[in-house]
């Protein structure tokens, strides 16, 4: 499943090149089924006991992949701020990489629902921009702008919070336990 939220970002950018409102739906629709690829796998892989390294490494790689990719492209289609979205992308990678230089000190940061609230906006706020268009008379990119604004909040809040909770356990008199 990681691997088909992988092969699908070209397919949403390259729909996402396209104007109008049903190449938005299809990249949309596209964005969503791949979104809950992730769900599906999670809680497979551990209801069947089944995660693995490559799985652990490749999970999070495809979820920053499919995020960055459309919100790269929103900025290019005028629907998303460049400066709002270098700061997503900006938190995606340190966090990234602080977890990186956690896990060599034998430090773990589990996921915090604040990270799962996190993703939960960003994802609403890309679908509802890549949707773009008004849908049933709602202001479909004013919504996907003001959950713009929630992801980036929840982003840097939570992006504080790992960094904060790796410096509490670097730093503790009884590391790492």
């Amino acid at each position: 499943m990681t691997m088909i939220r992988i092969l699908v970002i070209p397919v949403i950018v390259c729909l996402l090149f396209f104007t109008g409102r049903t190449a938005s739906i299809a990249a949309a629709l596209l964005y969503v089924l791949a979104s809950l690829t992730d769900i599906v796998d999670g809680y497979l892989a551990r209801k069947m006991g089944i995660v693995t390294h490559l799985g652990r490494f490749l999970d999070p790689m495809a979820d920053k992949l499919l995020m960055t990719s459309a919100l790269i492209m929103l900025i290019g289609l005028h629907r998303a701020p460049a400066w709002m979205v270098t700061i997503i992308i900006g938190r995606e990678i340190a966090v990234t990489g602080l977890r990186g230089i956690a896990a060599t000190e034998g430090i773990i940061i589990s996921a915090s629902k604040l990270g799962k609230y996190k993703t939960l906006s960003q994802t609403v706020a890309i679908v509802l921009l890549i949707l773009h268009y008004s849908l049933f008379s709602l202001p479909v990119h004013q919504l996907g702008m003001i959950f713009l604004w929630i992801a980036l909040i929840m982003t840097v809040w939570s992006g504080i919070d790992y960094f904060v909770r790796f410096f509490k356990e670097a730093f503790s008199p009884n590391p790492h336990s």
